[in-house]
């Protein structure tokens, strides 16, 4: 008969050894390939930071400091600025392409997106063309499209013309009307920006009463009221902090309002257009996504066409749509140094510039890099808190 302890199901099993342990081999590998990266990133450094130095290149970022040795169309900067201010001048013009071009690329692909799902023959075809031929062409190929068939058929800087008497267009500058800051500015700013925080807040408030009491959120109204009313009553007390200025030529020199270079418009709408286009199929597929029952129930509600589109619809494709259209704003950002190919300094042409000017290429391309990093976080940022508030939560 055997002997020895009988076994229970309620026993404990004898736990492995620490060799065996998944956790403890997950975290021994994950160390080792951290070290191996850590290890072919130090070789990979040794290695330049050698030869850099064997062909007396210095290996700091104190060319920042030095002279960029060039002019920058369409900025005040001399050829002696430094280079940091140049790189500082290609940023802002990346982020004017950036922060006009986004809303412009996101409305239009709303718009053509439903557009092809349109019961309309003509504009679900127009729409379809539009996607189809855009999406098919190589952004680079736009670009210069736009440049040459359409900036450069303007007339010419020495006889620009003047539409409606707000407006001053050539093939080199187009000038549109402005604001001029006054004095009280930065007063009127500082007033402005706290009643948007007040404004946000009194969003808040208004979605929570909806929530807990069910009655009518009203947001809109009781947040751009509340800006309105303070941004007019501070506007007033000042004593107009800001005037709209007309651009006016006398000869060949035109004062007043917003410039920008052709190369701008040729870049922002053509990338514009590409990504609008790859936008509007996400749409598109967003909205096919949403359960037919939804828009039967919205039906059974009487609702028109327009409302079953604008509050049952497109709410629910827009938690489908953002994590994609988050590439295409990437997308979007990274296109931009294809401006180089018209001459526009946003920032990878000013790297270049440097480059060619005997800067060392290793610290402006890390230079370059970083910038377009840092464009690619902060959306990636902001459109990721947005898509975190828009997730849906089951229970």
């Amino acid at each position: 008969m055997a002997t020895g302890t009988p076994f229970s199901p309620l026993m404990t099993p004898a736990r492995p050894p620490f060799w065996r342990n998944v956790k403890v081999l997950r975290a021994v590998i994950q160390i080792i390939a951290l070290l191996g990266v850590g290890v072919v990133v130090y070789v990979l450094f040794f290695n330049v930071t050698n030869n850099l130095r064997a062909r007396g290149i210095r290996t700091d970022f104190e060319f920042l400091d030095q002279p960029f040795g060039v002019r920058i169309a369409g900025s005040d900067l001399s050829p002696g600025a430094p280079v940091r201010a140049a790189l500082i001048n290609g940023v802002k013009n990346t982020l004017a392409l950036t922060v006009v071009g986004l809303p412009l690329l996101t409305i239009l692909g709303v718009l053509v997106g439903v557009g092809r799902l349109s019961a309309n023959w003509l504009v679900s075809k127009v729409s379809t063309v539009y996607v189809e031929i855009l999406r098919n062409l190589p952004p680079l190929l736009l670009i210069v499209f736009a440049f040459q068939a359409v900036i450069l058929r303007l007339p010419p800087a020495r006889s620009p013309v003047t539409p409606f008497g707000w407006f001053v267009i050539s093939n080199l500058e187009t000038h549109v009307p402005g604001f001029r800051a006054g004095e009280g500015y930065a007063t009127f700013i500082s007033i402005v920006g706290l009643a948007l925080a007040v404004g946000a807040l009194v969003w808040w408030w208004r979605t929570r009463v909806q929530q807990e009491a069910g009655a009518p959120h009203h947001r809109w109204a009781w947040s751009l009221g509340l800006v309105a009313v303070v941004a007019t009553i501070a506007y007033l007390v000042i004593g107009r902090p800001l005037t709209i200025t007309l651009p006016v030529l006398t000869g060949r020199v035109v004062d007043g309002g917003f410039r920008g270079l052709g190369a701008f418009f040729a870049v922002m709408g053509a990338l514009v257009l590409y990504t609008s286009s790859h936008v509007a199929e996400i749409v598109r597929g967003s909205i096919q996504a949403v359960p037919k029952g939804q828009t039967e129930a919205a039906s059974a509600l009487a609702l028109s066409g327009f409302q079953r589109l604008r509050f049952v619809v497109l709410p629910q494709a827009l938690r489908t749509a953002l994590p994609p259209v988050i590439n295409q704003y990437l997308n979007y950002v990274k296109n931009t140094s294809l401006a180089i190919v018209v001459g526009f300094a946003e920032v990878t042409l000013i790297a270049f510039q440097a480059i060619g000017n005997g800067q060392p290429a290793p610290q402006v391309i890390i230079t370059l890099m970083a910038a377009y990093l840092v464009f690619s976080l902060v959306i990636s940022l902001i459109i990721n808190v947005l898509n975190r508030r828009l997730r849906m939560v089951t229970r």
